[in-house]
């Protein structure tokens, strides 16, 4: 690997006046940052934390909206030998709080939107404060030599998003995101790409692109935040070719076929797709908008990164849907399961060495180095594999096994369903039976009936839904994934007030 420090990643051999970023916070007055400026203001963000007496190791926080500033402090942090934490500015107060508190964080960069999120006794620089202690007065361009770091050294604290309980501090090292950065751009990644980012850069998603887009050299147009509207245009008229998105989030854009009709978001070229699962009928929705767009599935997860599966030795083009074969095979095993369906455990340099201060889950994850990814996946004849979900989504049905993912997969294939999100319903007899929450892609709106007949034909029976609520669009949770707890909660409401559309 060319580098030693994940905060580093740039190219000095290429041109440095190339343009990296394109920041939309004001989308009426673009920022444009050449590789070059981000590059000195992130050697500014290390000078300064070095010049102020924070020690190597010290955690320091990001919470902000996606722009710029959030590029070069992630950075800085980093090259000075600090820990990088980002944090989920859609979490609750109190989850805040205890991030802040976990990770002992020493400093926090912030936004104006965001500063009331960081208490009392932890000192900040506001990206938006014009005055004497804010980020233009207090971060100048520098030159600086990042610190070599040792193998096991972190240089990033992630957490995970809580679903099931309070947070994990994920540690992660500098060398093993190198290492799963090398597995990315040494194939057919490009410096003439343009790339959008607009899931938030607290999730490894969006963050794990922007270092892989750096490394190459390459540009990006950064969107604060997802929004349908902003994302089709900023596509269009910045001729964006690259796009790596969570499913849901195209599952949106391809909704809107009239902004698309006066948009041209044919410039995107490829488009990586992860961190959700996806449906073949939103596959199928996507290359109707995009005809000649190659569409890759990754798969990743914030404890072991993304980088477990690629291309085939013998060059067999990738399945729809299929997230590829393992990098390593050896490194990649099936539990739990039979031969060829099971919970995926891998083992990589990528793979956390422990939770920050939970040596209890971290014996529940680890063993001998390998990592149960708790993912339920499904191997072919050719050794590809494919998501069918998470063994904690899935619920028993008068004994059988159910997963949602599967489910939602079958229902998407019926002509009118643009998107289905399947949860648990307690029941009596059954234990648990399947609940569905659709969204039409066109009227007539199809008949509860119509749905449980398709169901029944194209699936086992167990698999039909029971009751189905017709909704505008699915909730998301704050990393830009269907939300299914508030979708659990809304299910027992409309049973305990017979409120369901069918």
């Amino acid at each position: 690997m060319r580098w030693n420090n994940l905060g580093d990643l740039i190219d000095r051999s290429g041109d440095l006046d190339r343009e990296a970023v394109i920041d939309l916070i004001d989308p009426a007055h673009p920022r444009r940052y050449t590789h070059r400026q981000i590059d000195e203001m992130a050697n500014g963000v290390a000078q300064y934390l070095v010049d102020s007496g924070y020690k190597r190791g010290t955690h320091v926080a990001i919470l902000s909206f996606n722009r710029a500033e959030y590029i070069i402090c992630y950075f800085g942090i980093m090259r000075a030998g600090c820990i990088a934490v980002p944090v989920n500015i859609k979490a609750a107060r109190d989850t805040v709080d205890f991030v802040m508190d976990d990770a002992k964080i020493a400093l926090a960069f912030v936004d104006n939107a965001n500063r009331p999120m960081v208490r009392g006794g932890i000192p900040v620089i506001n990206f938006d404060d014009n005055g004497p202690e804010g980020f233009s007065a207090t971060i100048k361009p520098a030159s600086f030599t990042a610190v070599e770091t040792t193998r096991e050294e972190v240089g990033q604290m992630l957490y995970t998003s809580g679903s099931t309980g309070r947070p994990k501090g994920v540690p992660l090292s500098h060398y093993g995101q190198l290492w799963a950065i090398s597995t990315r751009t040494s194939g057919a990644l490009n410096q003439d790409d343009r790339y959008i980012i607009a899931q938030p850069l607290f999730h490894m998603n969006g963050l794990f692109a922007i270092k892989t887009i750096f490394a190459q050299n390459a540009s990006v147009v950064v969107l604060p935040s997802f929004e349908t509207r902003s994302y089709i245009e900023a596509i269009a008229k910045y001729k964006v070719t690259a796009a790596t998105a969570v499913p849901t989030m195209w599952a949106r854009v391809v909704k809107e076929t009239e902004l698309l009709a006066k948009n041209d978001i044919t410039s995107v070229r490829r488009l990586m797709l992860g961190s959700a699962p996806m449906t073949m009928g939103l596959w199928d929705r996507i290359k109707q908008a995009l005809p000649n767009v190659v569409m890759t599935m990754g798969y990743g997860t914030t404890e072991a990164g993304p980088a477990v599966f690629g291309p085939h030795p013998d060059k067999i083009p990738t399945p729809p849907l299929g997230l590829g074969y393992p990098i390593r095979v050896e490194d990649v095993r099936l539990v739990n399961g039979t031969e060829n369906e099971g919970v995926l455990l891998m083992r990589n340099p990528a793979v956390l060495d422990h939770y920050h201060n939970l040596p209890q889950q971290t014996a529940k994850v680890l063993t001998d180095g390998w990592y149960y990814s708790g993912d339920v996946m499904r191997r072919d004849a050719n050794g590809f594999y494919f998501f069918v979900g998470r063994a904690d989504d899935m619920f028993v049905c008068s004994g059988e096994n159910i997963y949602p993912g599967e489910v939602e997969k079958l229902l998407e294939r019926h002509p009118q369903i643009q998107q289905a999100a399947v949860v648990p319903l307690p029941d009596e007899e059954r234990s648990q039976v399947p609940v569905a929450f659709i969204v039409t892609r066109e009227q007539p709106t199809p008949s509860f009936d119509d749905i449980r007949q398709f169901a029944i034909a194209n699936g086992p029976a167990y698999q039909h839904p029971r009751r189905v609520e017709f909704v505008h669009e699915l909730p998301w949770a704050g990393t830009n994934k269907i939300d299914r707890k508030a979708l659990i909660d809304r299910a027992r409401s409309l049973e305990a007030s017979h409120g369901w559309s069918a």
